[in-house]
């Protein structure tokens, strides 16, 4: 595992991205038969983001999310491949019944959220398949997007999601350090021949659950979430931008 201890992601973030992007090539490296690199990839991303946000000067405890408010837990989630299929490695390990109860609410999630823009969906107010009784049955294998996206107002957060007339008030913080965590992993994984777009995660865990050789395609280099694919941004640009940092803090 590899925290930055030195580095502020908002005051350096270019050296920030480039010390992660090494980090993340180490998680990677070494292509030794039975190496497994998810989980050491995914610590490297989860460890580096909560130690970004916590040395950053901003004090990141004034962010009112808490366990028991699922408010935003109705919007789109956008994931790495990694991620995706980290979690559905935790749902394949539960016991057999929340297993079960897991898929069917990944794929209920799925079928009534796939033909929604992100905007009909927030109005539309599905819950994520995660959310029981206001917790997330996988917060530790939660996303960078769902880690990233805090809130210093639990009652504005409560008025958007009921469509009324409102501006959240968002952490810059957690949104920056996401963001360059998860774009340095992006980098990284391209880099090492994999897939290294983001994806809608309900389709995507969808995808992954119905196949059990996706994680094994995955590393070899296939593009198995191509049909979730997020393009928001174009992955040329994406790259372009990547290489662009790279080569500026060479």
């Amino acid at each position: 595992m590899s925290v930055l201890e030195v580095l502020d992601p908002q005051a350096e973030p270019l050296a920030y991205f480039n010390s992660l992007h090494r980090a993340f090539e180490r998680s990677l490296g070494g292509q030794q038969a039975n190496r497994d690199p998810l989980e050491p990839l995914l610590d490297v991303a989860f460890e580096n983001f909560e130690h970004g946000v916590a040395q950053s000067a901003e004090n990141p405890y004034r962010v009112a999310c808490h366990g028991g408010c699922a408010s935003c837990c109705t919007i789109r989630v956008v994931a790495t491949a990694p991620e995706i299929l980290l979690i559905a490695r935790m749902i394949r390990a539960a016991p057999k019944t929340m297993e079960f109860e897991l898929k069917r609410r990944i794929e209920k999630a799925y079928e009534a959220t796939k033909l929604l823009s992100e905007a009909q969906r927030m109005e539309h107010g599905f819950p994520c398949p995660f959310i029981d009784r206001d917790l997330c049955v996988v917060y530790s294998a939660r996303p960078l997007a769902c880690r990233g996206h805090a809130s210093y107002d639990v009652q504005a957060c409560i008025d958007a999601l009921a469509g009324r007339a409102c501006e959240t008030p968002i952490s810059s913080l957690h949104l920056t350090v996401r963001s360059l965590v998860q774009n340095a992993m992006q980098s990284a994984l391209r880099d090492s021949g994999r897939a290294w777009a983001t994806y809608e995660l309900n389709q995507a865990l969808h995808i992954a659950l119905s196949d059990d050789d996706c994680e094994t395609a995955w590393l070899k280099g296939e593009d198995v979430f191509a049909s979730a694919l997020i393009a928001d941004v174009s992955r040329e640009e994406m790259a372009a931008t990547f290489d662009a940092i790279k080569a500026h803090c060479a």
